[in-house]
């Protein structure tokens, strides 16, 4: 037990209660000093000027459109001759290979000719014994025509010996022409290259039987090829002879262009479609009969705004690009919506949210949020025609 002087109350020790007011004091005093100190912070943070980011831009002009539809078309030359044999037999020989060039009236395969021969030298004999009997019917005539005018034979006899004078003459007439007709048919058995030009393939072998419908080869002519282009009839009202043909390479950029020349005034029962050609120059030989092309016609043209590749970003499937607004010290970069249309080379047809002037930003985007300041280091223009 406590004895009473040594009795005291915790709560009424007043050096305790002089300590803790003191703390309390030091406890707001800190509080108060850092609050301070975070608001001189913050506004000294406020007012830094903001970074300026460096981009290169490009200016909206307005440039020519061309509305255009691309096909696919066959190119065909304009020179091109497909053999096939004037007679049937057995291929002996073949004189050429493929790609050769060679002139009109080249040997380029034989067909075995022996049947023939032997045609043309029966025939040729006939024709040798008709003449003999020409020759004996023109003594009959003859010894008939002196007996006739001295009396001794009748006229009837006369007759007769010229009546078999003619029909051996005639007899004679048609053998000559059956010997010529096989002799020019014995040609055929050598087949020619009826122009210059180069052999195309060959698919036909030394000892293959061929007939009349058989394919020997094809000689080329190098040069002008025209291209066939099957346009779909819904599409067909928008054809017109003059139209502008563009034949495009595997990465889109143009390798020549000529104008329609030949539009079908049928459509095609199988494909539904419109036949239009038009004639391409090849004096570089960098086409080739027979091949696939991209064709693309040029329906009209109009003006109208593209913007750079470069300066479109896509987000979620929308479009959008910088536009810089201002001027020097107060130029600032924001964010827009745009919708675009075809690509047109490297650029984007603009449908909305781009006018004609705006400058764009085409390098250094990926830098920039909406409303930040910009240094243009760079402007270019973007009013070229699209090709």
């Amino acid at each position: 037990m406590t004895p009473s002087c040594f009795r005291f109350n915790r709560t009424q020790n007043p050096l305790r209660r002089v300590t803790g007011t003191r703390l309390l004091a030091l406890t707001a005093l800190l509080c108060a000093g850092t609050l301070i100190a975070g608001c001189e912070q913050k506004q000294a943070a406020g007012n830094e000027e903001q970074p300026r980011v460096a981009v290169k831009t490009a200016v909206i002009a307005p440039v020519t459109i061309p509305e255009s539809s691309e096909y696919l078309a066959t190119l065909k030359s304009r020179h091109s001759t497909l053999l096939n044999p004037e007679v049937e037999g057995q291929v002996t020989g073949i004189f050429v290979k493929s790609g050769d060039r060679v002139k009109a009236g080249t040997a380029l395969m034989q067909i075995d000719p022996l049947k023939q021969q032997a045609t043309v030298g029966s025939q040729d004999a006939a024709r040798a014994a008709q003449e003999a009997n020409v020759r004996f019917a023109q003594i009959q005539w003859e010894r008939a025509q002196k007996l006739f005018e001295a009396g001794v034979s009748s006229k009837q006899d006369y007759d007769q010996a010229k009546t078999n004078l003619d029909t051996a003459q005639h007899q004679l007439t048609s053998l000559e022409a059956q010997v010529q007709e096989q002799q020019v048919q014995l040609h055929y058995y050598r087949v020619l290259a009826p122009t210059d030009g180069i052999v195309g393939d060959i698919p036909v072998q030394v000892g293959d039987r061929v007939t009349t419908a058989t394919t020997l080869t094809t000689v080329d002519q190098p040069g002008a090829l025209e291209v066939y282009i099957n346009v779909p009839v819904e599409r067909s009202k928008d054809l017109k002879v003059g139209q502008k043909v563009q034949l495009l390479d595997t990465e889109g950029n143009v390798i020549t262009e000529s104008p329609i020349d030949f539009i079908s005034s049928e459509v095609d029962n199988g494909t539904q479609s419109v036949l239009a050609k038009a004639t391409v120059k090849n004096s570089a030989e960098t086409l080739r009969t027979s091949q696939f092309a991209r064709a693309r016609i040029i329906w009209r043209v109009h003006d109208g705004a593209v913007i750079p590749v470069l300066a479109v970003q896509r987000i979620n499937g929308q479009f959008f690009a910088f536009v810089v607004d201002g001027s020097g010290q107060n130029e600032v970069a924001h964010q827009k919506i745009v919708h675009l249309g075809e690509m047109i080379g490297n650029n984007y047809r603009v449908l909305d949210g781009l006018q004609t002037g705006d400058r764009v930003v085409i390098e250094g985007a990926q830098d920039l949020i909406d409303g930040m300041p910009v240094t243009e280091i760079s402007r270019s223009s973007n009013g070229k025609a699209a090709s």
